[in-house]
């Protein structure tokens, strides 16, 4: 037995324990993340969807337990649903990707067959379409951010802008083009499925500024991925408050 595959048996066992320990009266579990995978790192964590026939809210737990560190998703069907219609509405799947890729464990696995199978149906189908709201929301404030970079500006005000863009331009790159969106490490990854040539692009263009504090390569890159979604955003941006956005005088 490899160490990878030693580490994946103990963490599924560390989350059959879990489950009979800290959650009793649960029915089952998805146990995911990059462990299961056999992509886990010395510091990877267990993701644990935890499935009762009925709670009172949705909750998330941070602990520890054989070792690991585990993130804990606590929910019955209707609190599980709620948050899948979250990640599809937002286009980042992370709860929708647990339940669809999870190792089932648990004492009454009824129906949890057909929950998987229906989120890895909703995975593969990909994100809704982004709304051109949500487009041009994404539109301004890359073209606001683009705009910033520039301008002589300090070093730690360059990285800053840069770290806020990062987001940005990969939702607007992966959504803009029917893909899953993400955050942090999910980032090069999901750009990388989608276009290779595209995702070393973009990890060129962040690496100029980042390490040599050069912005004109993310500043033409920005434009060009600008300029497949009805290029760049100011004039004639608007946008209305909500009726209710009032607060009575004090």
């Amino acid at each position: 037995m490899t160490t990878r595959t030693a580490r994946t048996e103990a963490a599924l066992a560390t989350a059959r324990s879990v489950l009979a320990e800290r959650y009793p009266d649960a029915h089952f579990a998805f146990v995911a993340g990059s462990i299961m995978r056999g992509q886990g790192t010395p510091h990877s964590d267990i993701d644990l969807v935890v499935m009762y026939g009925g709670i009172d809210r949705a909750r998330r737990e941070s602990f520890r337990a054989g070792g690991f560190p585990v993130e804990a998703f606590v929910h019955d069907r209707g609190t599980l649903r709620w948050f899948l219609d979250q990640d599809i509405a937002r286009g980042r799947p992370s709860i929708l990707t647990m339940v669809a890729e999870g190792r089932l464990v648990g004492p009454v696995t009824a129906g949890a067959e057909a929950l998987r199978s229906e989120a890895a149906a909703l995975l593969a189908k990909g994100p809704p379409p982004l709304t051109p709201e949500r487009r041009d929301a994404l539109r301004y404030e890359i073209t606001d951010m683009v705009d910033d970079l520039r301008d002589h500006r300090p070093r730690q005000e360059m990285l800053a802008i840069g770290a806020a863009l990062h987001q940005r331009l990969a939702d607007l790159i992966l959504l803009g083009h029917g893909r899953w969106t993400g955050s942090g490490k999910w980032i090069p990854r999901l750009l990388a499925a989608f276009d290779q040539s595209r995702s070393r692009d973009f990890e060129e263009a962040f690496r100029s500024l980042f390490a040599d504090g050069r912005a004109d390569h993310l500043i033409a890159f920005a434009e060009a991925e600008l300029g497949h979604h009805g290029g760049p955003l100011f004039e004639g941006d608007r946008r209305e408050a909500p009726l209710d956005a009032r607060s009575s005088p004090a």
